[in-house]
């Protein structure tokens, strides 16, 4: 499985003991992101700091650390699918999450309606997000961190 990561996430992997960072060096999955979130650790690194209570040192390693297992995409690999996932994302700020999983899908996911946890779905690529308006668009799967616990203490993943 693929995983596009999204910023809320990132920033909760790099506190070392979230169940965010568990799961991340836990789970064998892809992990993938727009490029751009890499600036965005720069740009909220005073708030990861205080959360994670890392030094500026340890947040530095623990942000190579992460990088170096995340494969990072420019928007011009999934630029095609920018204008079907602002139709369909209620937040402008989750299109390019959203667009990223789209390209490397290679079929649309459609929900089984009546057992929305059935997981037995082949998936190409997901998201990884708490973002309770990110389930409500159909055209990818979305993993919250509880679901991913459930699957791991499960043997799914």
């Amino acid at each position: 499985m693929k995983l596009v990561v999204d910023n809320n996430v990132l920033f909760s992997i790099m506190n070392p003991k979230s169940v965010s960072s568990y799961l991340f060096s836990s789970i064998r999955v892809e992990f993938l992101a727009p490029e751009f979130v890499k600036s965005e650790f720069n740009k909220h690194k005073e708030d990861c700091l205080f959360k994670s209570k890392l030094s500026e040192h340890e947040f530095e390693l623990r942000q190579d650390e992460v990088k170096e297992n995340i494969k990072f995409f420019k928007s011009s690999e999934y630029k095609d699918f920018l204008e079907k996932s602002l139709n369909a994302s209620t937040d402008l700020d989750d299109a390019d999450f959203l667009a990223l999983a789209l390209s490397l899908s290679n079929r649309r996911f459609v929900r089984d309606t009546n057992n929305p946890s059935d997981f037995s779905v082949s998936i190409k690529a997901a998201i990884w997000s708490n973002d309770p308006h990110l389930k409500l668009q159909p055209l990818v799967r979305v993993f919250t961190t509880k679901e991913l616990v459930e699957r791991l203490l499960s043997g799914e993943i």
